[in-house]
């Protein structure tokens, strides 16, 4: 890559949606994930009992959604895509995906409809997510890019919130009010793909293409920069196995949470689905909270090691307080504020971010596909057998598991975390790989 930093006016390309609004649009991909993997939370005992599924199905349909393996499917289409063609190429096709999704799981008569619907959805936001998390970060300026970021995480805590309030609010209806939750999803997917049109594509991906193009055009041989580049380099596989460690195995955790919390909250001893939804409601508001006073005000200001270590720290007491303390209403609450307050500050908000500065502009989404399938591989095969492992063993012995995994991402995201606050994206990249990509 070249050492010469482009010009705004040589960099910036067409398109009106801009700055913060370009931000909002295309952050909203992870509120319609977040919302996808909860709706299908609050329904997957409805559905079971309106298909008759055992708890063997209803982790295969899980597994199969946008909280596994579908997102994981979705993530290697989505980033080696949105590298070769453009960040905004994915947004043109990946929520007309996702409506086909949601239609399938509204009019959802039959088990193939349920299935396919979210296998549906789960390919267009493991498409979405990654290319997100790139596009806002190439986009925002260096000394606020944790700013930018964090509208990411809270949209993707919105999400949540909203839909377990709506559930909340719908429990009455049964499955009905589940289809309407779906629908909901729809509506947003539609209005927020409408806004999309109007993108402006990424200025710093746009330079680094003319280079490229540039260069064929003088007869250099230019080859496409994909996976294959990608795990070329050691400092690219250095950060990958980082990232694996910080986001990975926190997700593990945060994977089963969103989407059997309910069930963990009812194996507690918590038997209304309206308490279980309120108690996520909480949970939900205080990453909301937490994502937009610590994360977004302070991620450009403080010690990034330091807060993500008081976000890891909080995540693993709350575990440690389901597991070994004796379970009441004012526990289960505690649980859902010192969750609730490390997802905001917490891996997911640093991993979006790490991921973003520790690549190349060539291949960064790639790597964010690369990482995504890989976390969505690990929560899938985790979800296919955790119902089944919580109502045969109960919270303690599932809640150990998850213990284990938090204290390891707490330990490699300590040691590990990269002194990248207030740069640019250009002064990482030549610290990392020199003069050229």
């Amino acid at each position: 890559m070249s050492n010469t930093v482009p010009t705004p006016a040589l960099a910036r390309t067409t398109g009106h949606v801009r700055g913060w609004k370009a931000t909002i649009a295309v952050a909203m991909s992870n509120y319609i994930e977040a919302g996808s993997i909860i709706a299908l939370a609050t329904s997957l005992t409805l559905w079971q009992e309106y298909f008759g599924f055992s708890n063997w199905v209803v982790g295969l349909v899980a597994a199969l959604s946008a909280n596994a393996f579908g997102a994981a499917v979705g993530a290697m289409i989505g980033g080696p895509l949105g590298d070769r063609y453009g960040r905004k190429f994915i947004y043109t096709y990946d929520l007309i995906l996702y409506m086909v999704g949601t239609l399938f799981v509204v009019f959802a008569a039959q088990a193939w409809m349920l299935v396919l619907g979210v296998i549906l959805t789960g390919i267009a936001v493991g498409a979405g997510v990654p290319v997100a998390w790139t596009y806002i970060a190439e986009q925002a300026p260096g000394a606020k890019r944790a700013r930018h970021v964090g509208t990411a995480q809270l949209a993707w805590s919105l999400g949540p919130a909203v839909v377990f309030a709506i559930a909340t609010a719908l429990v009455p209806l049964g499955l009905l009010g589940s289809r309407l939750i779906f629908a909901h999803l729809f509506v947003v997917a539609f209005i927020t793909w409408w806004v999309r049109r109007g993108l402006a594509e990424s200025d710093i991906w746009v330079e680094q293409k003319k280079v490229r193009d540039d260069a064929a055009a003088r007869g250099e041989v230019v080859t496409h920069r994909g996976l294959k580049e990608l795990l070329s380099r050691r400092q690219n596989v250095t950060a990958l196995l980082f990232l694996i460690g910080v986001y990975g195995l926190w997700n593990m955790v945060a994977g089963q949470m969103g989407i059997f919390m309910p069930r963990v909250y009812e194996t507690a001893g918590v038997a209304s689905a309206a308490s279980q939804n309120l108690l996520q409601v909480l949970l939900w508001t205080m990453t909301v909270a937490a994502t937009y006073f610590g994360f977004m005000l302070l991620g450009d200001k403080v010690d990034r090691r330091l807060l993500y270590g008081i976000g890891a720290v909080l995540g693993l007491a709350a575990w440690v307080l389901l597991v070994f303390a004796h379970v009441t209403t004012p526990l289960l609450i505690a649980f859902a504020v010192l969750w609730g307050v490390s997802a905001g500050i917490g891996a997911q908000a640093f991993y979006a971010l790490w991921t973003a500065e520790m690549f190349a502009t060539p291949y960064r989404a790639t790597a964010q596909g690369v990482l995504f399938f890989a976390a969505r591989i690990l929560v899938g095969v985790l979800s296919y057998v955790f119902p089944t492992l919580l109502a045969a063993r109960g919270v303690p012995f599932v809640g150990m598991i998850m213990i284990g995994f938090l204290l390891v991402a707490l330990v490699i995201g300590v040691i590990g975390a990269p002194d990248t606050r207030g740069k640019s994206l250009e002064q990482i990249e030549e610290e990392r790989y020199g003069a050229t990509v």
